[in-house]
């Protein structure tokens, strides 16, 4: 269904369920659009100016329009209740427990996305607006803080292990954005002033993902799907999905180079 509907290639496990919706509301659009369009045509030909040259103010008394209006609010209804609002329930109310995901701040500022993990210790460490600096510390992070010294940040890059929940907490520092991949079947505003969860579980790495496309250099984006200044198209951030191992060697290497910065710094 995802090919013929022209969407991406899936990369998360709840992606079908949002795939399905989509191809269910095309199809009863479908449906509507032949039925509508027929029914267009035959008011066409019916009430035609030769077959009735003056006017009926009578009109037509059958009631097929309004049991198809009924029809329409029945199939509606059917897909906000039987398929949309169950699949937001399951992302609102059923977000994994923190201790078996991993969990990343992502912050949304004109015109980046900062990355930030806890490090080893799950911990995030104190943030100080007085200590914001765009160039060398855009999240005011303080090193000073115990549980700040092992927290990696990135800057439009964010990395994930395949097959385990990840819950994403956005931020922004200034104005609406949204944290949109397309791949992942993900899409929500960042909003200032809240930090709002988001998870799912990517289930094809980046390696995997070039072998399927046949594209050596495909990389999952960050699309900033809400307008958000004159530097909006130029606000886009990576999604490198990767092995475990591979992601926990990423993980290691980071701390070693925080290692080495504080040990310049002492």
């Amino acid at each position: 269904m995802t090919h013929w509907l022209g969407l991406p290639p899936l990369a998360t496990a709840h992606g079908s369920q949002i795939d399905s919706l989509i191809g269910w509301t095309h199809v009863f659009m479908l449906i509507l659009f032949i039925g509508w369009g027929g029914f267009f045509v035959y008011c066409l030909l019916r009430f035609r100016r030769t077959r009735q040259p003056v006017a009926n103010y009578t009109g037509v008394k059958s009631h097929a329009s309004n049991y198809s209006e009924i029809a329409v609010a029945v199939v509606e209804g059917i897909l906000l209740v039987g398929f949309s609002i169950p699949i937001w329930a399951a992302r609102v109310d059923h977000i994994p427990p923190e201790n078996e995901a991993l969990v990343v701040q992502v912050t949304g500022e004109q015109f980046a996305w900062n990355v930030r993990y806890a490090g080893p210790d799950r911990v995030f460490g104190r943030t100080d607006i007085k200590l914001i600096d765009l160039q060398s510390n855009p999240l005011g992070l303080d090193r000073s803080d115990p549980a700040a010294k092992d927290d990696i940040t990135t800057l439009n890059q964010l990395y994930l292990p395949v097959n385990r929940p990840i819950i994403v907490r956005l931020r922004s520092k200034d104005v609406i954005h949204s944290f949109g991949v397309p791949e992942f079947r993900v899409k929500q505003d960042a909003i200032p002033g809240l930090t709002i969860p988001v998870w799912f579980i990517p289930n094809v790495t980046t390696a995997e993902m070039r072998t399927r496309t046949g594209n050596a250099e495909f990389q999952y984006e960050i699309a900033c799907a809400q307008l958000c200044g004159l530097g909006h198209a130029h606000m886009r951030g990576f999604v490198t999905v990767l092995a475990a191992e591979e992601f926990q060697k990423w993980m290691d290497s980071e701390q070693e180079k925080l290692k080495g910065e504080s040990d310049i710094f002492r």
